[in-house]
């Protein structure tokens, strides 16, 4: 199978070496004990932590391209989405209304169009965590790196949200790295997931 993302020899802070070949359409759990480094590994995948060790997209290195061109392609959704405007909307682009992926993205995940015009202070952590997914997944990005993305988030929803990233895995839209503690979830999603040490990634069977 065609691989999406290849990581070799990626260290940062103290941690890895890390390696890993991701498939095309493929998505990879990854597990550890709190505070282990699951989220500096995502940062460093997609360039926004310094580290050693080359990540290649197909056959694209990541040090031939700049940062942002890099994160639209390998994208990072965190537990705490950055937010620039005031309100929801801007952050979408006045196009997005007549997009209907974008559309279809909101119903799902239980927003209407007028989620739009709400300001961003009156979102709980669960509506951030949605708009902040469905803000990624209208850039179409080639690899996701998902980072706890159903902390927040009630069991309908979450549902929701591995569904549609499992769709575009099945479609080979996307490829995925998934961090979790809810190993029943990385079960459901992964076809291989690796606790991650400091030294290395360790494959599981779950």
């Amino acid at each position: 199978m065609p691989t999406a993302l290849t990581i070799q020899n990626l260290r940062f802070l103290s941690n890895g070496p890390y390696s890993l070949d991701l498939a095309k359409g493929e998505c990879c759990g990854i597990n550890g004990a709190s505070g282990i480094g699951k989220s500096q590994f995502l940062r460093a995948i997609a360039d926004v932590l310094a580290h050693e060790g080359e990540c290649v997209l197909e056959s694209t290195p990541c040090l031939s391209m700049s940062p942002q061109d890099w994160r639209k392609k390998v994208a990072l959704v965190a537990p705490e989405s950055f937010w620039w405007y005031d309100t929801v909307g801007p952050h979408f682009g006045v196009e997005s209304a007549d997009d209907p992926y974008f559309c279809h993205l909101l119903e799902r995940l239980g927003f209407s169009l007028d989620a739009l015009q709400w300001q961003i202070s009156r979102l709980s952590t669960g509506e951030r965590q949605r708009l902040s997914l469905i803000r990624t997944l209208i850039t179409n990005p080639k690899v996701l790196l998902l980072d706890e993305p159903t902390s927040g988030l009630d069991r309908k929803m979450a549902a929701e949200v591995e569904d549609i990233v499992a769709m575009r895995c099945d479609k080979k839209e996307s490829s995925c790295i998934w961090v979790s503690h809810d190993l029943e979830q990385l079960a459901r999603l992964s076809g291989r997931c690796f606790q991650l040490n400091r030294e290395a990634l360790v494959e599981m069977f779950l």
